[in-house]
């Protein structure tokens, strides 16, 4: 069985009361359960994080190459500034996949640029809580690519 981490960046804690005409009215907490619910129904174990902090971000993606499989990350606002957390998917050797609930690219100016976009396998926006699944969906697909190969 797969071990994925899936990792949700700043402000993701609030889902459920925050702007949820763009991010929905579900929880992080309802959002975790149907990871979980997902990566088994795709052959997976899912474990989900949550941090405001990037230090803590970076140091889980740093991490991850001893215990996870693939990376499925939404950096939340990090998309858009973030170096540091580029530098740290660029630096593992794990297969990562960012998704976002929203469509970043309809969205504001600022938004429309991804610093982890170069160094991941791909990106999965504007699909609401679904992003994720498609996300561990493709996770999964890459990790049985690799191991045919």
């Amino acid at each position: 069985m797969h071990q994925l981490l899936v990792l949700h960046g700043p402000n993701l804690n609030l889902l459920g009361s925050r702007e949820t005409s763009i991010y929905g009215a579900g929880s992080l907490e309802e959002l975790d359960r149907k990871l979980v619910e997902w990566g088994k129904s795709a052959g997976a174990e899912v474990t989900a994080r949550q941090s405001n902090a990037e230090a803590d971000l970076i140091q889980w993606i740093q991490e991850a190459p001893s215990r996870y499989d693939a990376i499925v990350l939404n950096p939340g606002a990090f998309t858009h500034t973030s170096i540091a957390i580029r530098d740290a998917i660029a630096s593992v050797p794990t297969p990562t996949i960012e998704v976002h609930l929203s469509n970043i690219y309809a969205r504001e100016e600022f938004r429309r640029h991804s610093y982890a976009a170069a160094v991941t396998i791909g990106q999965i926006s504007g699909f609401g809580p679904y992003s994720y699944c498609l996300g561990i969906r493709a996770a999964i697909q890459t990790l049985k690519g690799e191991e045919t190969e």
